[in-house]
């Protein structure tokens, strides 16, 4: 008994905001509601925005919230409402400077809007993907941006908040943002032809991804029916520095007429470029490369790196702001959008310059 009355009236301190240990501890709602002189109830009814509260009594509850400071407790309002205004975005690899540009949109559009926003570095795991989504589900998460090439159709139809596919289609049955990969990448091979490149080498990214295989379909699109094309012309890089570094100097070794590279991402870009250099081959003068995606990276390498751009604030911004009004008006029709990449040309296939 002597234990329990202790236990109460350090509980009873905790309420009053009474100083312990020199600690001033946080008030809770009923220091509001005592303050305010109006029932619990009411004062979550205000917190809440839920049931009809009179606006003196409104007023009178937000002026005891400022003048305690009180923070309500975001798990018992998700719990109330069902909602934890809260929004994860899942990338594959975060150490691929394209996805931290993305999240900084992502994370800007959400923070505007009130949300918190997670990011979950997936490793293209689809076991980890799964341990995320429990963990998340079970904190009330109000939706999700995926860009994951493993999620399955059977999983993503379980789930009963709001998603997004980003950078690639997960599920055709999924709204997604994208950007017109197909036609990009014949855009990146018109533009070495243009420059008199002769035999286009292309490194692609992963198959099992969907931007990949588009990418890879343009580069065919206008190299298919070329004399000198067979399929050794193709490389997998699997979108990684060190990947297209080694196929690219292997190439090249063996086939010292290519004198023009598409790259599927611009890692694997700048992995070219690396490779030449280590082959002592002047880019552009007697090789020209292009790549696709348009990260700060490009930009710093020596020669800077020609790449087709993806907006991406622009569609990082958009994957947040469609899933915030999907969140917000689950009735509402929202489609999916393809937005096109700029060609940027730098120096490495500025030929003559």
């Amino acid at each position: 008994m002597i234990h329990i009355f202790f236990l109460q009236q350090y509980v009873t301190r905790y309420n009053k905001r009474r100083c312990l240990g020199g600690l001033v501890l946080a008030a809770t709602i009923r220091d509001v509601a005592k303050l305010a002189n109006v029932s619990v109830a009411t004062v979550s009814r205000v917190i809440n925005e839920s049931g009809s509260v009179n606006e003196k009594t409104k007023q009178k509850v937000l002026e005891a919230i400022r003048e305690l400071d009180y923070q309500p407790n975001d798990v018992a309002r998700s719990l109330f409402k069902g909602k934890s205004k809260m929004i994860a975005l899942f990338v594959p690899d975060i150490m691929n400077p394209f996805f931290p540009e993305l999240a900084r949109a992502v994370e800007d559009i959400t923070n505007q809007h009130g949300y918190t926003f997670v990011l979950c570095n997936t490793d293209n795991d689809h076991q980890k993907e799964l341990k995320y989504l429990n963990a998340l589900l079970q904190k009330s998460i109000d939706g999700f941006i995926i860009v994951s090439s493993t999620m399955e159709t059977n999983h993503i139809n379980k789930l009963s908040v709001p998603i997004i596919s980003h950078d690639r289609k997960t599920s055709s049955d999924l709204i997604s943002v994208t950007v017109n990969n197909r036609e990009g990448a014949r855009q990146a091979v018109k533009h070495l032809k243009d420059l008199g490149c002769e035999r286009i080498m292309y490194i692609a990214g992963p198959e099992d991804v969907s931007s990949a295989r588009n990418r890879m379909l343009g580069y065919l699109d206008i190299v298919k029916e070329e004399e000198w094309f067979t399929e050794e012309y193709i490389l997998e890089g699997n979108y990684s520095m060190d990947d297209a570094y080694e196929v690219t100097r292997n190439m090249l070794m063996r086939n010292p007429n290519i004198d023009g590279i598409f790259a599927a991402n611009d890692l694997m870009g700048v992995g070219a470029l690396q490779a030449a250099a280590s082959l002592n081959i002047d880019v552009p003068d007697k090789l020209s490369v292009i790549s696709f995606d348009g990260i700060k990276l490009g930009e710093t390498t020596s020669p800077a790196l020609t790449t087709m751009a993806q907006p991406i604030y622009k569609i990082g911004k958009r994957a947040a702001e469609l899933l915030i009004n999907k969140i917000e008006k689950p009735t509402e029709v929202i489609e999916s959008e393809e937005h096109n990449v700029q060609l940027v040309v730098r120096e490495s296939t500025q030929k003559g310059s």
